[in-house]
């Protein structure tokens, strides 16, 4: 697949994680530079090939540039010419992804792009909605870049933990996209041995499936930190769908789309999975931590951030959300988690 083609030029903005573990699948074919704002982390990553604070112990491929310098980090992911394809993929988390933007446009802005040069191709991977305006990322991306006929923007996102993808294990992803020609390039750098790239149109599905599997996964975590049993898991997990399926056909997401690998599978991974933060902050509020506590210890999970988010949303568009407001209820209302648990299950029977 790859011997015809030529290497793509890949700019990673973001070096936490899941950028890093990107960066490291991209550069076994392709031309990557790795960015963070953090000059003692790329200083660190440059001396040791590794990213000791994110993703300690996993060597990286020695091919890899890194830098903190914004302006070459960009440059490097956009293509001059058709015959030099490039992309620029954002690996920071959904509070830092508006800023990002921001940057990025004023970039193109001061270059003075020509409507000659091809679209410059933009992914991100960040997953939940904005905390203040409850926006989902292909909104933020697209109110901070504005002219979309400069950009091809896109997702990439299903159920993966970086330190499996920088280890090299296999994984799925799925690229949304309704740009054909960037669900192409996206598959062309990543889809090689083990990892395996699927491709659909449906944006607001894909991002919806990886923002609300981080609430469920809390959820799920709660209640196993009371050790409720696999029963209690896997009818959470099961109507768990139904609400992220519900949430996200009402704001225009495709239903099969919930079915798949950013729906389902990335609510699995996340719910079960013992590298999942969502589920380790549930499992932690599960035996009596308090949220702050949790917080202190220095976890972050995507799911704190968004729920309250989600909960507003939904609510906003009529859509019942039991799983999203009792995880709430925990988080901010101060409610035992017992209490939250029992009053799920008192909720009214009805057909499923």
């Amino acid at each position: 697949m790859h011997s015809s083609q030529p290497r793509i030029r890949v700019s990673v903005l973001g070096a936490g994680a899941w950028g890093t573990a990107l960066a490291a699948a991209a550069a076994t074919h392709h031309d990557v530079c790795l960015w963070a704002r953090d000059i003692d982390l790329i200083q660190s990553m440059s001396a040791n090939r590794q990213n000791m604070r994110y993703l300690p112990g996993l060597d990286l491929p020695a091919s890899i540039h890194f830098t903190a310098d914004i302006t070459q980090a960009i440059e490097h992911g956009t293509a001059q010419s058709t015959q030099t394809p490039a992309i620029i993929i954002l690996g920071t988390p959904v509070i830092g992804l508006r800023d990002i933007c921001a940057r990025l446009s004023q970039h193109f802005h001061a270059s003075n792009q020509t409507a000659t040069q091809p679209k410059t191709s933009i992914v991100w991977t960040c997953k939940g909605l904005d905390p203040q305006t409850g926006q989902l990322p292909h909104e933020i991306v697209a109110q901070a870049l504005g002219a979309s006929a400069h950009y091809s923007l896109g997702v990439l996102s299903g159920p993966s933990f970086a330190k499996e993808v920088a280890q090299g294990l296999p994984v799925a992803l799925t690229v949304a996209s309704v740009d054909e020609s960037l669900r192409a390039l996206v598959r062309e750098i990543f889809h090689h041995d083990p990892m395996r790239i699927y491709a659909t149109t449906d944006v607001v599905g894909v991002e919806v499936g990886g923002a609300l599997k981080n609430i469920m996964a809390i959820a799920c975590g709660i209640a196993d930190g009371l050790a409720l049993g696999n029963n209690a898991r896997a009818a959470l997990i099961t109507r768990g769908l139904a609400e992220m399926t519900r949430f996200g056909v009402k704001i225009g997401a495709d239903a099969a789309t919930f079915s798949g690998l950013t729906g389902l599978g990335d609510l699995v991974l996340t719910s079960t999975g013992e590298l999942s933060r969502n589920r380790q902050v549930g499992l932690a509020l599960g035996k009596g931590q308090s949220l702050s506590d949790i917080l202190a210890s220095g976890s972050t999970a995507e799911g704190v951030r968004c729920a309250q988010a989600v909960s507003i949303r939904a609510k906003s568009l009529g859509v019942d959300m039991p799983i999203t407001d009792a995880v709430c209820q925990v988080l901010f209302h101060h409610v035992p988690v017992k209490q939250a648990v029992s009053q799920l299950l008192a909720r009214e029977a009805k057909s499923e």
